[in-house]
Formats: C-alpha cells, sequence, structure tokens
C-alpha cells in the first residue's frame, strides 16, 4: 500500500508526493516525500495539525540522509 499526500506550492499547483518513511527524532516528527519519477527525497517536519514545514537546516538534513539510507538498507530485496 503506498501512502500519498497532496502539496500545493506558492503558485497554487497541486503535486502529488509519497510518503517514503515516517520518524520521530528529538521530539520533531519528520517525513521523507518523494514525487513520482523523481528520485530526490525530500524531507519535512510536521505538527500535531499536519503542518509541514520543509527541513533547511544542515545537521537535520544530514540525519534525515541518514536515516534514509539505513531504511534503504534495511528494505534491498524486498518486495
Amino acid at each position: 500500500m503506498e501512502d500519498k499526500i497532496y502539496l500545493t506550492d506558492e503558485d497554487g499547483n497541486e503535486h502529488e508526493a509519497q510518503i517514503v518513511l515516517t520518524f520521530e527524532y528529538e521530539g520533531k516528527n519528520y517525513v521523507l516525500l518523494q514525487e513520482p519519477g523523481d528520485e530526490d527525497v525530500y524531507p519535512f517536519t510536521y505538527d500535531d495539525d499536519g503542518n509541514l514545514y520543509e527541513v533547511e537546516d544542515e545537521e537535520e538534513l544530514e540525519m534525515c540522509a541518514e536515516v534514509l539510507d539505513a531504511f534503504m538498507g534495511e528494505n534491498d530485496g524486498q518486495a
């Protein structure tokens, strides 16, 4: 089952994104999103109301990349 979310950009255009992974780290909730056909994964934090905030802090970006690498390594070869 693929979890999807729809994001609206600043111009009002809607974009579909797949939820790759959600996790909590040091009291913050994170979601990693990927648009169909795009290899890049984009990290966001979210609050209890479901508002998304783009991760811009270099240390947080690095941590998200490490979590994604570990997750992808655990899922190698699985359908």
